[in-house]
C-alpha cells in the first residue's frame, strides 16, 4: 500500500465532496447554511445521520475495544433506541413548535439570558473537544501511514484537512452536509463489509464460516452481570438512553440536520429510521472487531497497545493494496464526517447564541453572511488548536474519552432541559452558570472515590445521569414559583 496510492484516494474523494458542495451551495443564504431552508428530504437526512453518528470513533475505536469490552457496547445501542424515541416525541415537537434555528434558544424563553448562554457554552465546549477527538483519531492514521513517509509534520496535515473542510462547508453549511453525509455513510459501511470479505478470503474461509468461528470466541460476550463491573448491562442500558438524548437531542450538531426537514412529521420519520438502522450498523462494527482479533490471533499478529490501531494495521499491512484503498476511503470519509457538520453547528451556535446575529436587524443580509464566514474561519482555527493539544496528551482509548467527556459537559444540559420540560418553576437565572459548573466538579470528585464510597461500585458511562441529577437538584434549590 504505497503512500502515493493513499494520497490519490484522498484527493479523489475530496474532489467528489467539492463537486457536491458546488451543486448544493449555489445561492445559499444564512437560512440555507443554518437549517437548509427546511427542505431537506427526511430519508436523505436519516441515511446521512447514520454516518454522522458513527464518525471516526465507531470506525476505529469500536472494533478495537472489542478486545476488552467484547460486544457489551450493543447494550448501550439498545439504550439508544429508547433515547431516540424520547427525542422524537418530546424534544423534536418542542423545537418545531417554537420554530427554532438553535435549540438553545428554548432556554432563554424558559429561564432567561444566563441559562441560554450556559446551554450554548456547554455545547460549544463539548462539540469543539468532541469533534477534535474524532478528527484526531483518523487524521493520525493518515499521518502515520502516509505523510510521515514524506516528512510532512502533523500540524501541516491537520491544517490542510481543516482548510479543505472549511472551504466546502463555508457557503452551503447544513444544506451541503445533508448530502455529503450520505457519501460518508456509504463509504464507511462499504469499507467494513469489504474488509470482512478480504479477511475471509485471506483465511480461506467463506464469510459464513468466518462468522461461525468468530461467534465461538469470547469476543461476542454481550452481558456483564456483575453489578460492580464498569459495563454492568443495566448501567450500560440506561447510560445509552441518556447518551442518545444529550448527544443527539440536546446537541445542535445533530438536531440541526433534523430541523432542516420540511416538517415535524418528516423529522420524526427521520429519527425512527435512523435509530433503527443504528442497531445492525453498530453490530456490524462489533463483528468486524471480533473478526480482526480472530485474524490477528490466527496470523500471530501482535495486538497493538493502543487498540485503535488494530484495524489500520491489519487493513494496510496484511490484506493487500485493494483492501488498503477500501480502508483508506472509509477512513477519509470518517475524517470528513467527524468535522464538517461540527464546524457548521459550531458556526451556527456562535452566530445565533453568542452574537445574536439573527436579532441584529440593523445589519443587512450581505454583512451577516460576511460575519458568518469570519466565525467559520475562527471555529476552524479553534478545532485545529484543540487537535494539536490532544495529540500532545493522548493516553487512552478515544471512545472512552468521548463518553467520559460527555458525562461532564452534557450533564448540565440534561439537568437544565429536564427541569424546563418537567417542572413549571422558574429559576434564579443568574445562578444557573454556577450550578452548571459545580455539578461536573462534584461528579468528578465522586468518580475518583466511587469504589471506596460505594462499596466497590465503579461508575461508567452512567456518570452522565448522575451529572444531570445533580444539576436538576441544584436548580431545585434556586427555583422560584
Amino acid at each position: 500500500m504505497s503512500p502515493q496510492l493513499i494520497l490519490f484516494s484522498f484527493i479523489a474523494y475530496t474532489l467528489i465532496l467539492f463537486i457536491v458542495s458546488w451543486f448544493t451551495a449555489r445561492k445559499s443564504s444564512n437560512e440555507a447554511f443554518f437549517i437548509g431552508n427546511r427542505i431537506s428530504p427526511w430519508y436523505v437526512v436519516a441515511y446521512g445521520m447514520i454516518g454522522a453518528s458513527l464518525s471516526g470513533v465507531t470506525f476505529i475505536s469500536i472494533p478495537g475495544d472489542v478486545g476488552s469490552t467484547h460486544f457489551s457496547y450493543m447494550i448501550i445501542v439498545f439504550g439508544y433506541l429508547v433515547g431516540y424515541f424520547v427525542i422524537a416525541n418530546v424534544l423534536l415537537p418542542l423545537y418545531y413548535k417554537l420554530n427554532l434555528t438553535s435549540i438553545y434558544s428554548y432556554l432563554e424563553e424558559r429561564f432567561g439570558f444566563w441559562s441560554y448562554k450556559t446551554g450554548a457554552f456547554y455545547f460549544l465546549v463539548s462539540r469543539v473537544i468532541g469533534a477534535s477527538f474524532r478528527m484526531f483519531l483518523v487524521v493520525n492514521v493518515l499521518q502515520i501511514f502516509v505523510f510521515d513517509n514524506w516528512g510532512i509534520p502533523f500540524w501541516v496535515t491537520v491544517t490542510s484537512f481543516i482548510i479543505l473542510i472549511m472551504l466546502y462547508t463555508v457557503r452551503g453549511g447544513i444544506k451541503t452536509i445533508v448530502w455529503t453525509d450520505t457519501l460518508q455513510t456509504t463509504f464507511m459501511l462499504l469499507s467494513v463489509v469489504i474488509t470482512i470479505f478480504f479477511i475471509s478470503s485471506d483465511l480461506q474461509l467463506s464469510v459464513s464460516e468466518l462468522l461461525k468461528n468468530t461467534f465461538k470466541t469470547d469476543y461476542t460476550q454481550l452481558f456483564y452481570s456483575d453489578w460492580q463491573h464498569k459495563h454492568f448491562f443495566i448501567k450500560d442500558f440506561f447510560a445509552g438512553i441518556f447518551i442518545a438524548i444529550v448527544m443527539t437531542g440536546l446537541d445542535q450538531d445533530m438536531m440541526q440536520k433534523n430541523l432542516s426537514c420540511r416538517n415535524i412529521r418528516e423529522a420524526k420519520k427521520n429519527m425512527y429510521w435512523m435509530s433503527s438502522s443504528l442497531v445492525p450498523v453498530n453490530f456490524l462494527f462489533l463483528i468486524l472487531g471480533a473478526v480482526l482479533y480472530l485474524f490477528a490471533s490466527t496470523k500471530s499478529i501482535p495486538v497493538p497497545e493502543l487498540t485503535d490501531d488494530l484495524f489500520p494495521i491489519i487493513a494496510l499491512k496484511y490484506l493487500g493494496p485493494t483492501a488498503g484503498i477500501v480502508f483508506m476511503i472509509g477512513l477519509i470519509a470518517a475524517a470528513y464526517s467527524s468535522a464538517d457538520s461540527a464546524l457548521t453547528s459550531l458556526t451556527t451556535s456562535f452566530s445565533i447564541d453568542i452574537l445574536g446575529l439573527q436579532k441584529k436587524d440593523h445589519i443587512d443580509e450581505r454583512r451577516k453572511v460576511h460575519i458568518r464566514y469570519l466565525i467559520h474561519i475562527g471555529v476552524s482555527f479553534t478545532v485545529l488548536l484543540v487537535i494539536m493539544i490532544f495529540r500532545a496528551v493522548n493516553d487512552q482509548s478515544v471512545i472512552s474519552k468521548l463518553f467520559t467527556l460527555a458525562g461532564y459537559t452534557y450533564g448540565p444540559l440534561l439537568g437544565i432541559y429536564a427541569f424546563g420540560l418537567f417542572t413549571r418553576w422558574r429559576v434564579r437565572d443568574s445562578w444557573v452558570p454556577l450550578i452548571a459548573l459545580l455539578s461536573p466538579a462534584i461528579c468528578y470528585l465522586i468518580s475518583i472515590f466511587d469504589q471506596s464510597l460505594l462499596n466497590g461500585y465503579n461508575f461508567g458511562f452512567e456518570l452522565l445521569i448522575l451529572n444531570g441529577l445533580i444539576t436538576f437538584a441544584g436548580l431545585l434549590i434556586i427555583h422560584r414559583k
